[in-house]
């Protein structure tokens, strides 16, 4: 069931609840940053998979005069619906983005969209299946939305080791997720879950921060835009 699936659901909303107003604000308000300065022409949004709402604020989704919103979670779009009261969300059916040519079914049901992944790529998605080959997945995301904007943050790799570092960072390319790492946390023994999404569109400038997910739960978080 959406609400219980491991990458958002029950457990995600009571941490929001618990977190919100600290260990995840520093993140927020760097998310906040990078909407700010996506500028996408298209007056069409779709919020794929933003849980809550809770790192998107009411002056970005206003700058759109329709927002499109995919998100199998019923208490997410409950609270979604509640913090923001003035945007008339659409929610829309899954079109099988979990499938081999997901980005391209997502592209062909919104052909007059920019597409927001709100951290995303990098979780369990609702609909995957045992074979599911997230890299592969994710090598048909920047072709099939060629056309149109679209915008991600989303995992790199998490861990229970404090950082060593905490500034954001820049790039003008993807570099290897052990390089990246290394800005992060210097020396010594580091285990992390890899979330599978370096890599992605690897000329594209992108940006970096850390997400304190819970108390002694660290993620690398990775930025990309395109207009």
């Amino acid at each position: 069931m959406p609400w219980l699936h491991p990458s958002g659901g029950l457990v995600y909303h009571l941490r929001a609840w618990r977190y919100g107003g600290t260990h995840w604000s520093a993140f927020h308000d760097r998310v906040h940053g990078w909407l700010s300065g996506w500028r996408p022409p298209e007056s069409h949004l779709v919020l794929v998979g933003p849980s809550g709402g809770y790192a998107l604020e009411g002056a970005f989704l206003q700058r759109f005069g329709q927002v499109t919103v995919l998100e199998p979670d019923p208490l997410a779009r409950s609270i979604l619906t509640r913090r923001f009261p003035r945007i008339p969300f659409r929610f829309a059916a899954d079109p099988g983005l979990a499938r081999a040519d997901g980005f391209e079914r997502l592209a062909r049901c919104h052909p007059d969209a920019a597409f927001l992944f709100c951290n995303l790529l990098g979780q369990p998605l609702v609909g995957q299946g045992p074979d599911f080959q997230r890299q592969s997945w994710l090598s048909g995301l920047a072709s099939a939305l060629a056309e149109c904007s679209w915008a991600s943050w989303h995992d790199l790799a998490s861990t229970q080791r404090q950082p060593d570092a905490l500034s954001h960072l820049g790039m003008d390319g993807a570099e290897p997720l052990e390089k990246v790492l290394n800005r992060y946390w210097q020396g010594g023994e580091l285990t992390i879950h890899d979330h599978e999404c370096a890599g992605l569109a690897p000329d594209a400038p992108r940006e970096y921060a850390l997400w304190e997910l819970r108390p002694g739960q660290y993620h690398l978080v990775e930025w990309l835009a395109f207009t």
